[in-house]
């Protein structure tokens, strides 16, 4: 959908979209947390498209929010009437937040405050610790704590030779150019 929408954008009439490729446009970049591009596109939307559609600058203030990492401001941005265009889009774009976050917590703590917890999911308290609980991690109620369970770590499979050289063949002639 991602390429539709900048097919979209580039066959414009004038070089201008309309605010709903716009808005969709800046929703999947977020999604896919492409913050780049997001930037680039807010940059170059029209300010008076900018003006006269307040949904767009709400999107984008969900956009400010993750690049600064607020986690509370970024579920309260998100936490709004979104329309019919978009609405799919944050949908997904609060549950790959909520992901992510669960992700960095189980890498970067070893036990965390329950307050805290619920800071870094956006959700009521007894949603967060059932969450907790169906990921396997364990709840101390008494002292509210929550202890992540840790990842086994992965690695990437190896690149086959071939592929690798093709890699670095690119990378070299892109430096080239």
């Amino acid at each position: 959908m991602t390429e539709q929408c900048e097919r979209q954008e580039l066959e414009s009439p004038g070089g201008i979209a309309t605010p709903v490729v716009y808005s969709q446009l800046l929703g999947l970049y977020l999604l896919h947390n492409d913050m780049t591009n997001a930037k680039f596109l807010w940059k170059r939307i029209p300010q008076a498209l900018k003006v006269s559609n307040p949904e767009l600058n709400n999107i984008w203030t969900v956009g400010q929010k993750m690049w600064l990492r607020e986690f509370p401001a970024i579920y309260q941005s998100l936490n709004q009437d979104w329309s019919e265009n978009v609405k799919p889009i944050m949908q997904a774009l609060l549950e790959n937040v909520r992901s992510r976050s669960f992700q960095l917590i189980a890498k970067a703590y070893s036990s965390i405050g329950l307050d805290e917890f619920v800071m870094f999911l956006g959700m009521p308290t007894e949603q967060a610790v059932n969450a907790a609980v169906s990921e396997g991690w364990s709840v101390d109620s008494q002292n509210k704590l929550i202890s992540p369970k840790k990842q086994v770590a992965t690695d990437d499979p190896p690149i086959p030779s071939e592929n690798q050289l093709a890699q670095l063949t690119e990378f070299v002639a892109f430096l080239e150019n």
